[in-house]
């Protein structure tokens, strides 16, 4: 629905309704009211604001055919949520007078929008400010501190749960949106029974039990998840991640996929071996294995292929196979091996750099190399923080040459080379290619990187404010895991005490601790199910229970001190995408988003961020997320931020290929590099997936809307394994048909003279 038309609905609506609830003497009546003229200020607020967005937004766009950045993004997430409030206001209208109409759970569900409403109004007015101080065309501030340092102290204190109850997902497609509150749920369960000393197992199955309650009550669901991801660590993310690792998942997940004929996991030995130059193959370098941080170590990847090739089932290939699962019945090795694949497709995980590995990516693999007629190598590069910057990227780079050298053994010439990966994947892709530049080898054919990370900071972006409301990738999730990966973790962020143990004695351990919870989990869920509100954690049961929405309508609970919650957020913070940057002071470890220093030391901090017309957002009841930055030069290398990458780099790379989705708070890495590529005069195409979440091809078999995204990152690999053949050149005239024309008198013609 166009701009004018839907503010003209919601106008007529929001009067009508309180017209008649205002004949309501009821509690619930008064909350109608205070709801309906919540939303048509918020609607009057942001009609004006909408229109200056969508008069300017096109000017950060790639070009015309691909309408794409941040600043879109805001607005469209805006307009979903007021085509939402529509909808309920229309329904109301149409149901008021209904005897089966649920008052209760309609005026929750609209202040629940209403509080939605409010914070997208906040978030719309920083990136009004974006605007202004933002280089002409440029999505990133450039300035270290600043208005960047303002926007992340804001994000510390502005209230989210909001998003994470009823509203959640509002503005995906809604075949996804079950899905997104699965997630939530198992997520805040999970969450809950945490323990940095337990099995995630144990944990898993003990959240079994206490997820009815999150499913029952939105609004106890988004407390709780703020809650975890203001402060709950980086080994907290990589734990449940990884649950998508349980052999009992990837199982599930191995059945409903793609059947392929060979499926192995490689441990390749970190041994140095040749590869030729691609200037001149009579001359060779030497690549070296990796080294960074934890020494020399085997390097794991996972073979894939649609069919069994030659070379896949030689001898050499079975010495570095590992064996996985209790039984490994090999019965593809029954089938004639056909020929090598003159393709190869090289495949790096997402995962945050922390978690995950290409089991958990398996299902849509298995479709490119069935679909694309190649051999899929997909690698296992070390995580962080326990093996942060430079390690996965010296692995990815070792494992693409290893490739190179030893395509034999994995059915194919080599004749094409795909880099492909997604999210940090993406990243790894970029970088690998420009480390296979700078040591001269064969640079891969193209690269495919879906929604991939460029700038390794917390740098302010319009794109990045959707991290306030993003399910699956919030700014506090975000930050943890990028300062994992710049290494400023460490061991300090290792949970203390963690015992070591084996992975059989971990399993004894885990398999009667898992019965005790059971049991124990069972008898507690049991009693609170029993438990009658009127005991004495009843206040504050009803207290939680309360709808935060209906909180935002009370003018007593929705004005708070930002005094309060601004002298508890360090002020710390420097980042920036082109100005210097001093050096980190000698015998200390890098710091880069974590830091100690509190807010006096630092005259000069960033002011807070004022609003207009004495507007005010929801504030978060969470202690402040500790998001403080302090710059280290590790966070401007190239080869962890791509975008910060000299131009004489970034023409080294070959032809880049770029699937971003129009809704993810990493939209604006895509645009701002493609952008460089095409200044550089690089090729570059730049396709946008609407309306689906970061991540969608871990979705890949959820949904049509995730299916027909993972067709297009397909349809953009086959390109670059298999260009189209130039067209032939046209024909020329037949020789005899040009003496016929010779010797055929021009019609009219007065014929030869005579003599």
């Amino acid at each position: 629905m166009d701009s004018p038309p839907l503010f003209q609905a919601l106008h007529a609506l929001a009067e009508d309704n309180v017209a008649f609830f205002q004949q309501s003497t009821s509690e619930t009546g008064r909350r109608f009211v205070a709801a309906f003229t919540a939303i048509r200020e918020h609607a009057r607020c942001l009609e004006p604001v909408l229109r200056h967005f969508s008069s300017v937004y096109h000017v950060f766009d790639l070009d015309e055919s691909t309408p794409a950045n941040g600043y879109r993004s805001l607005a469209h997430t805006a307009c979903c949520c007021l085509a939402h409030v529509l909808h309920k206001s229309q329904y109301v209208a149409a149901n008021r007078r209904s005897v089966f109409f649920r008052t209760g759970h309609n005026v929750a569900e609209l202040e629940a929008y209403c509080a939605a409403l409010r914070q997208l109004r906040a978030l719309l007015y920083v990136a009004q400010r974006l605007l202004t101080h933002n280089r002409p065309g440029c999505l990133f501030h450039h300035e270290e501190r600043g208005l960047t340092e303002q926007v992340l102290q804001e994000y510390c204190t502005l209230h989210k749960g909001c998003f994470y109850g009823r509203c959640l997902g509002f503005q995906f497609t809604p075949s996804i949106r079950p899905f997104l509150q699965t997630i939530a749920i198992g997520l805040v369960s999970f969450g809950e029974n945490y323990s940095p000393h337990d099995s995630s197992l144990r944990m898993a199955a003990s959240s079994l039990f206490t997820s009815g309650k999150f499913a029952i009550d939105p609004e106890l669901r988004g407390a709780e998840f703020e809650r975890i991801t203001q402060n709950l660590d980086v080994h907290f993310w990589k734990s449940f991640w990884n649950l998508t690792e349980t052999e009992l998942l990837a199982s599930v997940a191995s059945m409903t996929s793609t059947q392929v004929r060979v499926s192995r996991a490689l441990r390749v030995p970190p041994e140095p071996f040749e590869l030729p130059l691609a200037a001149d193959p009579s001359l060779s370098i030497t690549i070296t294995p990796p080294v960074a941080h934890t020494g020399p170590a085997p390097i794991h990847m996972r073979l894939i292929s649609h069919e069994l090739r030659e070379g896949q089932d030689s001898e050499a290939l079975n010495m570095l196979a590992q064996a996985e699962g209790p039984v490994g019945l090999e019965l593809w090795r029954r089938a004639p091996p056909a020929p090598p694949s003159p393709l190869l497709l090289v495949h790096f995980h997402g995962g945050g750099f922390v978690a995950q590995t290409s089991k958990s990516h398996e299902p849509y693999l298995r479709g490119w190399a069935q679909e694309l007629g190649a051999p899929v190598l997909s690698v296992d590069y070390a995580l962080a923080p326990e093996a942060p910057f430079p390690r996965a990227l010296e692995e990815c780079f070792y494992a693409y040459c290893w490739a190179l050298r030893h395509c034999h053994l994995l059915g194919s010439t080599a004749q094409r080379v795909c880099l492909a990966g997604d999210s940090a994947g993406g990243n790894l892709c970029l970088t690998v290619s420009m480390r296979a530049a700078a040591f001269g080898v064969q640079l891969p054919h193209g690269i495919m990187a879906a929604y991939p990370v460029t700038l390794v900071q917390a740098a302010a972006s319009p794109s990045r404010l959707l991290t306030l409301l993003d399910p699956l990738l919030p700014l506090s999730v975000l930050c943890k895991c990028l300062s994992a990966y710049s290494g400023t973790e460490g061991a300090e962020g290792e949970p203390p005490g963690l015992e070591k143990l084996s992975p059989v004695n971990m399993m004894r351990r885990d398999t009667a601790l898992l019965f005790r919870e059971l049991r124990h989990s069972a008898s507690a869920w049991l009693g609170a199910l029993l438990d009658s509100p009127g005991r004495s954690n009843g206040a504050g049961t009803e207290a939680v229970r309360k709808s935060v929405s209906e909180a935002a309508l009370d003018n007593n609970s929705a004005v708070k001190s930002r005094s309060s919650r601004k002298s508890q957020t360090c002020q710390d913070l420097s980042f920036g995408v082109s100005a210097p940057m001093a050096p980190a002071p000698q015998g200390s470890p890098p710091r880069f988003f974590l830091s100690g220093r509190p807010p006096e030391a630092d005259p000069a901090g960033a002011e807070e961020l004022q609003y207009p017309d004495g507007f005010e957002p929801l504030r978060s009841d969470q202690p402040p997320a500790s998001l403080a930055l302090e710059t280290s030069p590790v966070v401007k290398n190239p080869f962890m931020s791509p975008l910060l990458a000299p131009d004489s780099m970034l023409r080294g790379l070959p032809p880049v290929h770029i699937v971003a989705c129009a809704l993810d708070p990493m939209l604006d890495d895509s645009v701002m590099f493609a952008r460089r590529l095409r200044e550089l005069g690089r090729p570059v195409t730049l396709r946008i997936v609407p309306d689906l979440p970061h991540g969608f091809l871990s979705l890949s078999q959820l949904c049509r809307e995730t299916r027909q995204a993972t067709a297009l990152c397909t349809c953009v690999i086959r390109e670059i394994l298999l260009p189209p053949e130039p067209a032939p050149p046209a024909a020329p005239p037949s020789p005899r048909k040009h003496r016929q024309l010779e010797r055929t008198p021009p019609t009219g013609g007065a014929g030869p003279p005579r003599a």
